[in-house]
């Protein structure tokens, strides 16, 4: 499955050099003037899974294969973008294809790195990009509406139901709020994230640092904090130059370095499982002689949802799926022995998969 977080903020806020660490890649130019970025980067970044490893060295697996997630370097985005600015047009066309939106808040002093509001207020910037997208949310459903109007009127049942949902968002974005403050049943939030809003997704507030703050955070970042909470939403403190420098280090020396900083892990680490989490989504796994392997799903998905995951042949034809928790996996040393002592399950077409479930799934061709 694939899964994309669009990293976005204003110009010079270290979105390539944090998106360069992510995907230990130098693939997007990090250079201090507006706009270096001029069409997005994809990037795919492998979830650390130490549980992986572990099923692996139990499995004595010739492969690891982990869960990946795709990151997006957007082009700085500036105050007029909803109509046009800069690049806005571009902008908001990338990232209206994520699932989530990261957004990287200058939250370090540097008079050699130029900000394009000649000051450092991450609330602020964070406001000028919510602002930006929030005016083409709203124009976006304006548009939409008239026609949606016309069909409802005419006794189009779809449109008098989309109706619904646009006027909740068009309420909510005319009172100055995001569109994922809307609150939507279940039974419509496939309908409502068919709007393709752009403030409609959910979001991470990404609070970037200097060295120094790496480890403890400073003012800045703490008012990041706060507004994160202000919008249920989490936030990581990270410095994106120390990630960077990180990225180019063998395993050993990552430790070394992080250690003298007061670190116990990179923050990409974190970042990378907060925007899972974001997203919904959880691990199952599949371990072998030949390949231990993490999927990527849902939470709330059930086993032939997670069995299509591998192959559409295996959810048209599942029949059952042999489960073992992860920790009954290590307790009893892998696949025999956690079902001889009866720890393996046989689970049917209704069972909701956990996190760190071993599955081997039965089905028919």
């Amino acid at each position: 499955m694939g899964f994309k977080c669009g990293i976005v903020g204003l110009p010079n806020v270290g979105k390539s050099t944090l998106f360069n660490a992510l995907t230990r890649t130098a693939a997007a130019q990090a250079a201090n003037y507006p706009f270096c970025t001029i069409e997005p980067n994809v990037g795919e970044v492998a979830v650390p899974e130490p549980r992986l490893f572990k099923l692996a060295e139990i499995a004595k697996s010739k492969e690891v294969t982990p869960a990946r997630m795709q990151f997006v370097d957007i082009a700085g985005l500036v105050k007029g973008a909803s109509k046009g600015e800069g690049l806005g047009n571009q902008f908001l066309a990338n990232i209206r294809e994520v699932d989530a939106v990261v957004y990287v808040l200058r939250c370090f002093d540097d008079p050699d790195v130029t900000h394009v509001a000649n000051k450092i207020d991450p609330v602020a910037d964070f406001e000028t990009v919510e602002t930006e997208l929030m005016l083409a949310d709203l124009e976006s459903l304006e548009k939409r509406r008239q026609n949606l109007e016309k069909k409802a009127k005419g006794g189009d049942k779809d449109a008098k139901a989309t109706l619904a949902l646009v006027d909740r968002a068009l309420e909510a974005l005319k009172d100055g709020r995001p569109a994922r403050s809307v609150d939507v049943p279940e039974a419509d939030r496939k309908a409502f994230d068919g709007l393709q809003l752009l403030t409609g997704k959910p979001v991470l507030f990404v609070a970037n640092v200097d060295e120094t703050a790496a480890a403890s955070g400073n003012a800045h970042s703490r008012r990041v904090e706060e507004e994160a909470k202000k919008h249920g939403a989490a936030s990581v403190v990270i410095s994106a130059k120390i990630e960077a420098e990180i990225a180019q280090l063998s395993e050993v020396e990552q430790k070394e370095y992080l250690a003298a900083l007061g670190l116990e892990q990179p923050g990409l680490n974190r970042l990378i499982h907060v925007g899972f989490s974001l997203l919904g989504l959880q691990t199952y796994f599949t371990a072998g002689p030949k390949e231990a392997r993490a999927w990527t799903i849902r939470k709330g998905w059930t086993a032939p949802q997670a069995a299509g995951v591998i192959h559409t042949d295996f959810e048209r034809g599942f029949i059952r799926a042999e489960t073992i928790s992860y920790a009954d996996y290590v307790a009893f040393g892998g696949e025999q022995g956690a079902k001889d002592a009866g720890k393996m399950r046989l689970e049917g077409k209704e069972y909701v998969v956990k996190d760190g479930d071993v599955m081997l799934f039965r089905f028919n061709a």
